[in-house]
């Protein structure tokens, strides 16, 4: 159990300030730059510390129902840190301060078209969460405890590519990337291990 307060902050701070990111790319962007937040505060019974994952809502254009962590594409002009911030604050009317950031993880490709860069902030008070209807059906805290059992994640394999597919267990529900292969880079940044997930395949649904 990870306890929810300054010791574990600091911890996954430096484990954050541990893990090397990969290089930007030097070749011009072809993504559109997107970001979402690994939002980490206390877990439903207070005591643990748990990241918050939303369900999306049913109206959506894109993605709709599907499982995600908060964010969305970066508008022009702003950094990854401030269109996470933003949507953090849009989707769920958490608004952080910069300081709350503890590091970032490796960007991930989408096959939709996008590049995210995932923002790990520490959300200290979060009690007065407001889901915005428009964009979010549900929103719900993971304790770290879940992402770290040996069963969490598995993968498998698809006709259409050559590069796995990873898949999050979460209360009956398959979580597939980019969501899942985030939330296992997190789990092995925790960890102190330097996992690439860069390669790690989305279904063909997520594709579009």
């Amino acid at each position: 159990m990870r306890a929810f307060g300054d010791a574990t902050r600091r911890n996954i701070a430096d484990a954050c300030a541990s893990f090397a990111r990969l290089p930007d790319a030097v070749e011009p962007p072809t993504l559109k730059r997107a970001a979402v937040v690994l939002a980490l505060t206390a877990s439903n019974d207070g005591d643990d510390t748990a990241f918050l994952l939303t369900r999306r809502a049913s109206s959506l254009r894109s993605h709709r129902g599907q499982w995600a962590l908060p964010g969305g594409r970066c508008d022009a002009g702003e950094t990854p840190v401030e269109a996470a911030l933003r949507e953090l604050d849009e989707e769920l009317a958490l608004r952080l301060p910069a300081h709350a950031v503890l590091g970032l993880l490796d960007d991930y490709p989408t096959r939709s078209g996008y590049l995210i860069t995932p923002v790990v902030v520490w959300a200290a008070e979060s009690n007065a969460i407001a889901p915005n209807p428009d964009e979010v059906a549900s929103v719900h805290r993971i304790a770290l405890d879940t992402i770290e059992r040996d069963d969490a994640f598995d993968f498998t394999s698809i006709a259409e590519s050559s590069r796995r597919v990873i898949r999050f267990h979460h209360q009956m529900s398959l979580i597939h990337a980019p969501t899942a292969a985030l939330i296992y880079q997190f789990r092995e940044v925790l960890a102190g291990r330097q996992t690439r997930v860069t390669d790690l395949e989305q279904p063909v649904f997520a594709w579009k």
